[in-house]
């Protein structure tokens, strides 16, 4: 990639905990790439480069890695502060919140870029913080952007964060929808014969990473209810992460060997998607999942907890299935619905196919930013040429992306 002194894009400098494999990771990824021909983008990492980040920096991007100390790190901020310098960055954008909280300590101590805040998800339990609402108000400034991945983040931000509802937007994540489509022909065959899968198996996907928050235990108990009603149901799980030992201690004491198989991080979601009936989300927490529109977009139906911003994706009955958390008698009942008339699955995948294509599209979530980075070099200019008034009309929860 061009040095920042010959090159005349404007440069953006994202700031993430890491760049390994996760959702809002795959995001920073896109951004980089596709917003490349118009913005001069790099990547400030706090804790790890990652899997992600090697392999952006191996394309040729600027990947630093800052090296945060636990809690308010001062020396952290500087090193923001110092990079941007160097690398002439205009605009700081954060990915979620501690990234948030310290590209803004970095411009409170040190500097004067406007930060854009993105919201991805949220931890669990997510209660309101008087302190930090008192602080982040404190430190907001009238040039930043604060966005929420759904509106159910949004109001997350406004009732827990304290930030003002007229500043708080909302731009929806967004696939591929080219890519995340139907598969490869051929694809449901071999993947069911690399896991030895009959043609007649009932195949249901998870892909999440083996994380508290995303509660495989509720998964393995619907499966194990589901196969009671259900002849040949297998459960693919794919990821990893550090749940790996629990998660299959449950699979042998449910003794569910034969039901669920862990593959690991893939590469191949889209092929692995190909070869399931269903896809299950299990979570107690979530914001707008990719994985779940990749599963909408390659029309396979989706049975999930009705946490964060998953309603925002599915209506019950009409586009997927919702359940409350915890509740895997219900996720189990959703499954033999599904697996018991074929006719419903199919009805339920077109539409939720339509949903992702009409709202949920990688190129509606990236001309969003687009246009955020364009108002907001505009108002460090010169505030009174920029939209910013516009903008903050979104603030009443108005979706500005994920269409095209």
């Amino acid at each position: 990639m061009s040095n920042s002194r010959t090159d005349d894009r404007p440069t953006v400098c994202h700031v993430i905990h890491a760049l390994g494999v996760g959702g809002a990771e795959v995001l920073v990824d896109q951004m980089l790439r596709f917003l490349n021909d118009e913005f001069r983008c790099i990547v400030a990492v706090l804790d790890e480069i990652g899997e992600i980040g090697e392999r952006l920096q191996r394309d040729g991007f600027t990947v630093k890695h800052l090296h945060r100390a636990p809690g308010i790190d001062r020396g952290c901020a500087r090193r923001l502060n110092d990079f941007a310098d160097r690398e002439g960055a205009e605009i700081l954008h954060a990915h979620q919140y501690t990234p948030f909280f310290q590209a803004m300590l970095s411009r409170g101590l040190f500097g004067r870029r406007p930060v854009v805040f993105t919201e991805h998800g949220r931890h669990f339990p997510d209660l309101p913080d008087r302190k930090r609402s008192i602080v982040n108000r404190l430190m907001l400034r009238g040039g930043d952007r604060l966005i929420g991945c759904g509106h159910a983040v949004r109001q997350a931000l406004i009732s827990n964060e304290g930030l003002p509802a007229s500043r708080v937007e909302v731009i929806y994540n967004g696939v591929d929808l080219d890519t995340h489509g139907p598969a490869s022909p051929g694809a449901r065959a071999a993947i069911r014969a690399e896991f030895g899968y009959s043609d007649d198996d009932f195949v249901v996907i998870l892909v999440a990473r083996l994380h508290p928050l995303k509660d495989h235990q509720t998964a393995l108990r619907a499966i194990d209810l589901a196969r009671r009603g259900i002849s040949g149901l297998r459960l693919l799980l794919v990821g990893d992460g550090d749940q790996r030992a629990t998660i299959e201690q449950t699979i042998r004491e449910l003794k569910l060997e034969e039901n669920v198989t862990l593959a690991g991080t893939r590469t191949d979601v889209t092929d692995l998607l190909a070869a399931a009936d269903a896809f299950l989300m299990s979570s107690i927490s979530e914001g707008i999942p990719l994985t779940v529109i990749e599963a909408m977009a390659a029309r396979i139906p989706v049975v999930a907890t009705a946490v964060g911003g998953l309603p925002e994706l599915i209506e019950h009955g009409v586009s997927g299935f919702l359940a409350p958390s915890g509740r895997s008698d219900m996720l189990a009942a959703a499954l033999i619905d599904l697996q018991r008339d074929a006719n419903l699955g199919r009805r339920i995948a077109g539409r939720a196919a339509q949903r992702a294509a009409e709202t949920f599209s990688l190129k509606g979530m990236l001309n969003a930013y687009r246009n955020v980075y364009r108002d907001t070099l505009i108002y460090r200019q010169d505030p009174r040429r920029s939209n910013r008034s516009n903008s903050q009309s979104t603030g009443s929860g108005k979706n500005i992306g994920g269409e095209t």
